[in-house]
């Protein structure tokens, strides 16, 4: 499965009581993102996006947000000039669910799209 495959799929509420993906099952889940997207320590993923403004970077970290609202899955989000850090896990358990890389890949999606805009 690819990005864009991952980002198609829907992401499922956490309901708590389901270990946290580990190892190979999180590793598999990783290769298929952008190889830009970090998996620190089994527990969160993490990208920097960069964009030539301040401006685009707002735009892009309300995109996220708008994802955000409409999956019902809320990454921390920091915004300074000319570059946003996503930053996504469940917090029900503490860790990553298939859900995270469906999310991270719907950003991925979006970053692409403000990427394009940007170079109009």
């Amino acid at each position: 499965m690819s990005t864009a495959e991952l980002s198609e799929r829907a992401c499922v509420p956490c309901r708590g009581g389901v270990p946290p993906l580990r190892g190979a099952e999180l590793a598999a889940l990783r290769d298929e993102l952008d190889s830009s997207w970090t998996v620190v320590d089994e527990h969160h993923l993490e990208k920097e996006f960069r964009f030539s403004a301040y401006r685009n970077a707002v735009k892009f970290a309300n995109a996220v947000a708008d994802i955000a609202e409409a999956v019902n899955h809320h990454p921390d989000i920091l915004l300074v000039w000319g570059k946003v850090k996503v930053t996504v896990w469940t917090h029900k358990i503490d860790g990553l669910t298939e859900s995270d890389f469906i999310f991270a890949a719907k950003v991925e999606r979006a970053s692409r799209a403000a990427v394009a805009s940007e170079s109009k």
